[in-house]
């Protein structure tokens, strides 16, 4: 069970520390703002300036605490994995977004749960199993650290409303203290980093007027960003950066239709194959996909498309996924996998379709699928209602609800990679490595074949079906092991696939008949990250800072969504602030208006993708960059 402090009452403290400062009385502060004060507030009480960076799990853990937090390890470790060299502010209030605190009410209602005689008290040996074996797991230290606290244990019970009180209490005071400490000393208030830049106290009242949208022309960029006296609170204080640039691109409505996808003529007569797969998103954000090996056996005219996944969803029911934007970037193999070139990537749209045509030369070569991230983003509305898994009947035996069964159906035609209506071996240990973490062997695929429906060897949708019926009847109807492999999949607890986008591939060829492959499923980095710099840089306009001529920001435009890059050739480290405040009708992947990134020497990075809210409308970028270090 995972116990992260925070409640109601601590954040009304927050609000009340944060109403006597001068600046609050006269303009109360948003609980947006609210939230950028706290992060500001916990980071600076651990580090000397926000510009610092986080290098070490116990700095990770001491920031949190500050922000009224209490992770337990295993949270820790799922933002600082063995590849984390550090993590910068930004970093901080994404994770704070991320872990969000428990009240009150929360805590005693997971309490009561062990209080068999409803007494307010849970014995020790309840309270260890339900701490290390349920939910979140605790470490024996852990545990033994709470019933140690001598205010709340007695005779081998643990009190858990006094421990809840004490819990509440003294993350309020931390809060508080924290608080007092930022609002004392004003050189940390005027620290202005990452994603919120705090306003003077003594600013101007009125408020700041907003541009139309049909004076923000290439033409006007450059009196439009000079004029920083009658904009946004960022416009006004540019003069402390070393220097800026600032993009402006208007996109009309459904702007997509001006280089629309389409078929060859002869498509019909060429070679097809087809493959399907799956963006999920992680509790910390970050995307992963399967990704693609390509066999072409001779030069062929490709044909070239992905798209989200069609799946038979229950009427009224909503499918967000179909919204999310796919691509799919298409890399050579030159001797080995370390040595990959970008040829080509799907620009190209027909509704929810992207695609490409071309020519490709015999070989190897790697297809990874990409999706922004401003569509594919973490749910924020509640669940009112959890739908039921599982049910008895009269005589007691156990069945799968008819709403569960028609979800395992559509995650079974997500898994079914080559689309053949079976799962082999490879195809469902694609799914129990994302379920659970492992492998299923040789040996246990065959005693699977034994009990549950197969054909030619591989396990069919009814047999799919059994399998989870049979994990129902392990847990003695407990649904929990079953919630666990929806949430891992991309189910909410009303059933709504929310956080993952299955999608399809196509490719057709004209002289042979393609090959392809999963290869693995990973996060969309690394490789697809130089795929993304390489093809900006090919297609974008670049733009170079004033003065600093190794800092170069490019800038791509498709039809359906504009992506950013930062190349840094000089030989240190800079800082970049970005300003997206005065684009209209926006999203980007950071879920931030406004932001800073670390670019190391010699090195490319993508700094944000820009897709419309609303693509029936006109959307307006205007982004600012500042360099700062």
């Amino acid at each position: 069970m995972a116990i992260s402090p925070g409640s109601d009452a601590a954040f009304s403290s927050q609000k009340s520390t944060l109403s006597e400062s001068p600046r609050s009385k006269k303009f109360p502060l948003t609980e947006e703002e609210i939230f950028y004060m706290n992060c500001r507030a916990a980071y600076l009480t651990v580090f000397k300036s926000s510009l610092d960076n986080i290098i070490s799990k116990d700095q990770l853990c001491l920031a949190l605490q500050h922000a009224g937090r209490n992770p337990s390890q295993k949270t820790i470790t799922k933002y600082w994995t063995p590849q984390t060299a550090k993590l910068n502010f930004d970093d901080f209030c994404l994770i704070l977004r991320k872990e969000k605190p428990t009240s009150k009410a929360e805590l005693l209602k997971s309490f009561k749960q062990l209080d068999v005689n409803d007494d307010g008290s849970i014995l020790h040996t309840d309270l260890y199993k339900l701490l290390t074996k349920r939910g979140e797991k605790m470490t024996r230290e852990e545990v033994n650290a709470i019933i140690n606290l001598a205010d709340v244990n007695a005779d081998g019970k643990f009190d858990y409303i006094k421990f809840c009180k004490l819990y509440m209490t003294t993350n309020e005071q931390c809060l508080k203290t924290t608080l007092e400490k930022l609002e004392v000393d004003s050189k940390l208030r005027r620290q202005q980093f990452g994603s919120h830049m705090e306003g003077s106290p003594e600013r101007d009242p009125s408020p700041v007027p907003k541009p139309s949208p049909r004076i923000i022309r290439k033409t006007d960029q450059e009196s439009f960003s000079n004029k920083g006296d009658t904009r946004s609170s960022l416009l006004t204080t540019t003069r402390e950066f070393r220097t800026s640039v600032s993009f402006t691109i208007t996109m009309g409505a459904n702007s997509n239709q001006n280089s629309k996808l389409t078929e060859p003529n002869s498509i019909k007569e060429w070679r097809c194959v087809q493959s399907k797969g799956c963006f999920f998103l992680e509790e910390d954000g970050e995307i992963i996909s399967h990704q693609y090996r390509m066999q072409i056996a001779q030069r062929s005219l490709v044909y070239l498309t992905i798209k989200p996944l069609n799946l038979s969803q229950a009427e009224g029911k909503p499918s967000p996924w179909l919204s999310v934007d796919t691509a799919l970037y298409i890399l050579k193999e030159n001797e080995g996998q370390a040595n990959l070139q970008l040829m080509c990537f799907t620009e190209l749209r027909n509704r929810e379709m992207f695609g490409w045509t071309g020519e490709l030369g015999p070989g190897i070569y790697w297809l990874i699928p990409s999706t922004t991230g401003c569509r594919l983003k973490k749910e924020i509305k509640p669940i009112t209602e959890e739908a039921q898994l599982v049910y008895r009947d009269e005589t007691g035996e156990l069945f799968l609800t008819k709403e569960f069964r028609s979800t395992l159906s559509d995650i079974f035609e997500v898994i079914d990679l080559d689309g053949n209506g079976l799962l082999s071996l490879e195809e469902y240990n694609f799914f129990e490595l994302r379920t659970s973490g492992e492998k299923c062997d040789e040996d246990a695929w065959a005693v699977c074949r034994e009990n549950f429906d197969t054909k030619k060897n591989e396990l069919t949708r009814q047999g799919f079906m059994n399998l989870n019926l049979m994990e129902a009847y392990d847990g003695e109807g407990d649904p929990h092991d079953l919630w666990v492999t929806l949430h891992s999949m991309g189910y909410n607890k009303a059933l709504e696939l929310t956080e993952a986008c299955p999608f399809v591939i196509d490719i057709y060829a004209d002289k042979c008949k393609p090959r392809i492959k999963t290869v693995h499923m990973e996060a969309c980095s690394g490789q697809l990250e130089k795929a993304i710099c390489k093809s900006v840089l090919n297609k974008g306009d670049a733009k170079v800072m004033d003065g600093y001529e190794n800092i170069i920001v490019h800038t791509y435009k498709c039809d359906t969504w504009i992506t950013s890059v930062i190349e840094n050739k000089s030989d240190n480290k800079v800082i970049i602030h970005i300003n997206n405040e005065l684009s209209k009708n926006c999203v980007n992947n950071r879920g931030l208006d406004i932001f800073a990134v670390e670019v190391a020497p010699k090195s490319t990075m993508v700094c944000q993708h820009v897709m419309p809210l609303n693509e029936r409308q006109e959307w307006i970028y205007y982004c600012v960059y500042s360099l700062i270090s």
